[in-house]
């Protein structure tokens, strides 16, 4: 049955219901004879199975030290092999007398029957391991309860490990019992889940047909986690704030819109963690980060989901080249330990982290690869002039900031493959950064590019209550003039920093993009366990 369920996704519709009915009724028989796996609530699960490879290959390094590989030099077909099975035999006599006994659970994804013996693949969160099942040492009765199951079964195996003839650690059970009936069919092996959208849509199966998938998914925990050793080493403490806020602040996207019925008022899911860990640093706490969910009521691409992760952080009493310096070490750190590598391979870029990232100003960056000086664009019309010269689409309630922003995206940001801190930005486009003494049209901010993406944005962060007023009020001529991204004013964060914040330095991070580099995939979604999709037509 299992062989022929394997070579089935593409039977007739009758052909695959028929297929799950004896599904069902095989758990039907199980749970008439008092063997429902359902009803089963624990099983001790002592090894997973890379741990029984690496215990037997311990032990057979101890038993079997200073024992070579048979020699079957000179010899004829038949002597040969003889000599092979012997020198096996012997092996294994001598493993089997000091036997590692395990226990396992897992889901059988292969299933070869072969009389009294059987042979099935057993797989973990680990990997996968071969399990050898002899009517003789399991009993009649539960091995012809195997011989029904099915692949996609559930099953906890206890028994000791060896090795197979052909070299392949396994185990020889002496002991399964099905812990979960599979009512469902998995996708043949030889050509797995391949589909991308049920993929996406069926994380689940995804994670059992594609090894890969699981790998990514772990790297992605690595990644948190290093993170989060890092910044812990710095002195800074991980805080939460609230998803659910009245004025969606800290960024320029724009808002979902939800009510809140208890207290009868409008309510948005929250764009940024910003104002709210620098009402933090107001209140004294000097180095706050935090890792969470942010939301924006854009579309989708490979490089954009509504629901992604963010993570900010503020630290007092330092700058934007503070935090340049703090995020080139970050980088590298967490490179280091998720690939153990300084150097990624996303495509067909080599992208080199043990080096100095470069920095540059934004100013630079489209002199050196638009052709244009801005310091000799003296107004709004000379920039309009020049936008509409280099084909530059641009909004009207676009200022001259603006327009150095869009050549930007135009014709720079494809080119930064390796990490690279373009700073300066027009004061237009950051309304929470600090002005640069020198040149006030300019802000104390950098953006971090790889791959020619975006990985973090940071500033030197605005501290003065009535340049920041005067800010939010700009914003508002925006959002009036039909700009839907724009920031609203926010008057307690406005009375947090007339209570007095301290000079700091804040960044943001887009955790999914950092994943997809050390990854190397292709999509956000394929970093997203539960990717935003739209639902299927019922």
């Amino acid at each position: 049955m299992a062989k022929q369920e394997n070579t089935n996704n593409n039977a007739p519709q009758q052909d695959l219901n028929q297929l799950l009915k004896v599904r069902r009724e095989k758990l039907q028989e199980l749970q008439e004879n008092g063997k429902d796996p359902f009803v089963i609530t624990k099983y001790n699960q002592e090894h997973h199975s890379d741990e029984v490879k690496a215990l037997y290959e311990k032990k057979e390094a101890e038993l079997l030290a200073g024992r070579t590989v048979v020699n079957t030099d000179g010899m004829d077909e038949a002597d040969a092999r003889k000599a092979i099975n012997d020198d096996y035999n012997e092996r294994r006599t001598i493993m089997d007398a000091n036997p590692i006994h395990v226990s396992i659970a897992g889901r059988m994804l292969f299933k070869r029957v072969m009389g009294k013996a059987s042979f099935c693949n057993i797989q973990d969160l680990k990997g996968k391991i071969q399990v050898y099942v002899a009517r003789d040492a399991i009993g009649e009765e539960v091995y012809a309860d195997f011989k029904k199951s099915d692949v996609g079964d559930i099953f906890g195996i206890k028994g000791y490990a060896f090795r197979t003839k052909t070299g392949e650690i396994s185990i020889h059970a002496e002991e399964l019992v099905m812990l979960s009936k599979s009512l469902q069919i998995l996708p043949e092996k030889f050509h797995g889940l391949t589909d991308t959208d049920t993929r996406y849509r069926q994380r689940y199966v995804d994670l059992i047909m594609n090894a890969d998938v699981k790998d990514t998914f772990v790297k992605r925990s690595k990644v948190l986690k290093s993170i989060r050793n890092y910044l812990d080493g710095q002195g800074f403490m991980e805080v939460e704030t609230p998803m659910l806020v009245s004025n969606a602040g800290g960024a320029a996207a724009r808002p979902f819109e939800t009510h809140f019925n208890a207290l009868n008022e409008d309510f948005k899911l929250r764009i940024s963690l910003e104002l709210y860990l620098k009402r933090l640093i107001v209140g004294g706490m000097e180095r706050v980060y935090e890792i969470g969910r942010v939301f924006r009521n854009e579309g989708l691409d490979t490089r954009h989901n509504p629901e992604f992760t963010l993570m900010e952080l503020y630290q007092a009493y330092t700058d934007y080249n503070g935090m340049m310096d703090l995020t080139e070490n970050l980088f590298r750190y967490v490179a280091q330990e998720v690939n153990g590598s300084l150097v990624l391979q996303y495509g067909e870029h080599e992208m080199d982290l043990s080096k100095p990232f470069e920095r540059i100003t934004m100013v630079d960056a489209v002199k050196k690869y638009a052709g244009v000086d801005w310091n000799e664009i003296k107004d709004l019309d000379a920039a309009r002039a020049i936008a509409k010269e280099k084909n530059v689409e641009f909004e009207e309630h676009h200022k001259k900031g603006d327009i150095l922003n869009l050549f930007f995206e135009e014709f720079v940001e494809e080119h930064l493959i390796q990490p690279t801190f373009v700073m300066d930005h027009p004061i237009e486009i950051s309304p929470l950064t600090k002005k640069k003494p020198e040149n006030p049209e300019y802000v104390e901010r950098f953006e971090m590019f790889m791959n020619g993406w975006e990985m973090c944005n940071a500033y030197s962060e605005l501290n003065d209550p009535i340049d920041q007023r005067a800010r939010f009020e700009a914003q508002e001529e925006l959002f009036a003039a039909g700009d839907e991204e724009a920031n609203h004013t926010d008057e307690d964060f406005l009375n947090a920093l007339c209570v007095g914040m301290p000079p700091t330095g804040g960044i943001g991070y887009g955790i999914d993009r950092m994943v997809m580099l050390m990854t190397n995939s292709p999509a956000i979604r394929d970093v997203l366990l539960f990717p935003t999709m739209k639902t299927l037509d019922k």
